[in-house]
């Protein structure tokens, strides 16, 4: 009867999606990536002679997460990488992934959609990544005696899995191999429902943002820019973020910024430079060298982030005053003092660890924000905050090392007995 229930209501939402995707274009794209998904895929596995492996993301976050597995498997075995995005937002930022074979949407949860994509997938594993739960996706793969993972798992006690009326939704997770969690707490509540196999290997992330940090490139624009001053690194931000450091830029005229909206479009960058009211360049408009009187450089690029904060003294990470909190353990990497808004960060792990150990601080507003980093200034203790959050990734790297000692014996009783 739950089964019956569930897909009505899946085709329900696909219905929805539908009259969505009309005016809205992440939806648009999620409907029409989806067109054909089913002939395509035939076609990328016709001449395939390889086993296939799954790794399925919501989006790119959790991209993130299975990305040092996937190189892994890609260094180390002979498979056919099937790589599978449920979010625009994921599949068509890493559609060109290079260590994937093949990339595509996974197809709506139906039951006739779980069931072709894996007859004609046939994968011999599948990884589904943090909290991916997918019913028909899951009893189509136990149905055809693939091994299942889910790795990076966070589960919180309030989500339906651990309530009464949970059952259908426990059922799913009877289906899964094994659960590499990213913490005690995920294990506990997992055995108070009687799942038991499951390893706290921890959040694959730390590994992934400890591996681009270690192989930063060079900007060196930036690297003149930001030479011997204190330099403000302005992370994914949104409008309320730059309200919320702009008037501190204003006041400290000894201090610079490199800020790297997280919506690059025109109107986003001229709101950028109309509430920072400091003098500002575009990267893309710097020529030869950035002019002496410029105190902030305004990223309007994709994808430099992540070398940006080798550069900088402190950083505010954007986004927790509107939909959720960005990625701070890039910054951490960098041994840099983080601040964030006090609005929507709750759900990120990582951002309570940080607080947790005063390797960051979360702000109201403007003032807050001022007040908190002058005091940590006359301290003397914005270097020692940094250095907390260095410490706090450093001593979570090994995840995948973790899920790589676990699978490999199931890797090699899979090619004994193939």
């Amino acid at each position: 009867m739950m089964e019956f229930l569930y897909q009505i209501g899946i085709g329900f939402l696909i219905s929805i999606l539908r009259i969505h995707a009309l005016f809205n274009k992440k939806s648009a794209l999620a409907i029409s990536g989806r067109k054909n998904l089913f002939p395509q895929l035939e076609a990328a596995l016709a001449h395939n002679q390889k086993s296939v492996i799954w790794f399925h993301c919501a989006s790119l976050g959790e991209f993130e997460q299975g990305r040092p597995l996937i190189e892994y498997f890609k260094a180390n075995h002979d498979y056919f990488i099937l790589l599978t995005f449920f979010s625009p937002s994921g599949y068509e930022v890493r559609k060109n992934y290079e260590h994937a074979d093949y990339i595509t949407y996974m197809p709506f949860d139906t039951a006739s959609n779980a069931k072709q994509f894996v007859s004609i997938a046939k994968p011999t594993m599948a990884f589904f990544i943090k909290y991916e739960f997918w019913h028909f996706h899951l009893k189509a793969l136990e149905q055809a005696d693939c091994w299942i993972f889910s790795i990076s798992t966070i589960l919180r006690s309030q989500q339906p899995y651990f309530k009464w009326y949970g059952g259908f939704n426990r059922n799913m997770f009877k289906r899964v191999d094994h659960f590499f969690v990213q913490n005690d707490t995920t294990q506990t509540l997992l055995k108070t429902i009687n799942i038991h196999n499951t390893t706290v290997t921890g959040d694959t992330r730390f590994d992934r943002v400890y591996e681009i940090a270690q192989n930063a490139k060079k900007i060196e624009l930036v690297e003149q820019f930001t030479k011997g001053s204190n330099v403000l690194i302005g992370g994914s931000t949104w409008e309320p973020d730059i309200k919320t450091i702009a008037p501190f830029l204003q006041k400290n005229t000894n201090w610079k910024a490199v800020i790297a909206p997280h919506d690059i479009s025109e109107a986003s960058l001229k709101i950028h430079e109309q509430i920072l009211d400091i003098q500002t360049e575009r990267f893309s408009e710097i020529e030869n060298q950035v002019k002496s009187e410029t105190r902030a450089i305004i990223i309007d690029n994709i994808g430099m982030l992540t070398s940006l904060y080798q550069y900088g003294t402190v950083a505010f990470i954007g986004g927790a005053f509107g939909d959720g909190l960005h990625n701070t353990l890039e910054a951490a990497c960098y041994a840099l003092p983080i601040y964030f808004g006090n609005k929507k960060f709750s759900k990120f792990q990582e951002a309570k660890d940080l607080l947790k150990i005063d390797g960051a601080q979360s702000v109201a507003d403007a003032d807050d924000f001022a007040q908190k980093i002058r005091q940590k200034i006359d301290e003397s203790q914005l270097a020692a905050m940094g250095r907390r959050g260095e410490t706090y990734v450093k001593e979570n790297l090994g995840a995948t090392a973790k899920i790589i000692r676990h699978i490999e014996p199931i890797i090699q009783k899979m090619t004994y007995e193939g």
